[in-house]
């Protein structure tokens, strides 16, 4: 079997997500990144439900800045529901880049990973 660039995303996110996993105590925060954006959400998987989430809609700066901006305004988010401790997915991403960033602003905002 000849693993294609999709399929290998899909094996390593897969292999995070079973180690992984958002409790009530300390819910899953999640990143996905687009072409344009990078989207976040943190996730109780207990119940299935998305806690809070953002995305980097700062049309007038970089995708790296935007992303670490969306980080804090969804530390923010979750600091006013009362999450301070998450558990991070990188969802088969590199933890480099605009992932990182995201992650760094999370972190700034006041989110314990």
């Amino acid at each position: 079997m000849k693993l294609t660039l999709n399929s290998n995303y899909k094996r390593i996110k897969l292999k995070i997500r079973n180690k992984v996993t958002g409790s009530e105590t300390r819910p899953r925060l999640t990143v996905f990144k687009s072409n344009k954006y990078t989207y976040g959400q943190i996730i109780n998987d207990v119940k299935g439900s998305t806690l809070a989430s953002t995305y980097s809609n700062f049309d007038s700066k970089k995708k790296s800045e935007a992303s670490f901006e969306a980080g804090k305004l969804l530390a923010q988010k979750a600091l006013n529901l009362g999450i301070k401790k998450v558990v991070f997915d990188r969802n088969g991403y590199k933890y480099h880049g605009r992932v990182k960033n995201f992650a760094d602003g999370a972190r700034e905002g006041g989110l314990d990973f």
